[in-house]
């Protein structure tokens, strides 16, 4: 009985801690960062102003947990395509890239909230190094995949090939996310395919 009730408890506390990160990942993506004060993610998350203070320290906390999920969620939703079927290193590749070039990763909140929180990377380490962690996460996957394809490389070769594999892959992210209606269906990804290729020089776009 008192475990369930701790258990409870805790998976409790954790969904309110998410709500406030939503609610202020909501704030941000719309008005920027100056929108999301302490009392209006109070209030969009259902929760009394003091409640944030028994989850998160102050509300630079609150943003940067915000910031993360936001990194995490894009590698996450990107990764999800590895998880079906059982593909081989080129179709892996092309749904990887194919996924970070499709809803939900590109979508114009999503970039709302990159660019509201883009400004503060200059003026607070943690966040660059939120940044830095979300960018290498990525670019790790991107490497790994690069590797296993069938051709002759080194791992310093592949390292420069996942740099600019990514660089390719954001330009059309920003784009499509700031211009969702710019875009014939499916023709980011078939541009992020043949881009991808060519620096790969290994055809993707059968994959």
């Amino acid at each position: 009985m008192s475990t369930d009730r701790k258990v409870y408890k805790r998976e409790s506390e954790e969904a309110r801690r998410d709500a406030l990160i939503v609610a202020a990942m909501d704030l941000v993506a719309e008005g920027g960062p100056q929108a999301a004060t302490v009392r209006a993610i109070a209030e969009r998350a259902g929760v009394t102003p003091g409640l944030i203070r028994h989850y998160f320290t102050s509300k630079e906390e609150l943003t940067r947990a915000a910031f993360r999920r936001l990194m995490e969620w894009m590698t996450r939703d990107s990764s999800a395509a590895l998880l079906s079927g059982d593909l081989g290193p080129k179709a892996r590749l092309a749904a990887f890239v194919s996924a970070s070039l499709r809803p939900p990763v590109v979508d114009p909140k999503r970039l709302g909230l990159w660019a509201g929180f883009l400004n503060a990377l200059r003026t607070d380490p943690e966040m660059r190094d939120i940044h830095e962690q979300g960018y290498r996460a990525y670019r790790d996957i991107l490497e790994t995949l690069i590797a296993q394809l069938p051709r002759k490389t080194d791992a310093a070769q592949s390292r420069r090939d996942a740099i600019a594999c990514n660089g390719v892959i954001d330009g059309l992210w920003l784009e499509g996310s700031a211009l969702p209606d710019g875009f014939a269906p499916g023709e980011l990804e078939s541009i992020g395919l043949a881009a991808v290729s060519a620096i790969l020089n290994i055809d993707l776009t059968g994959a």
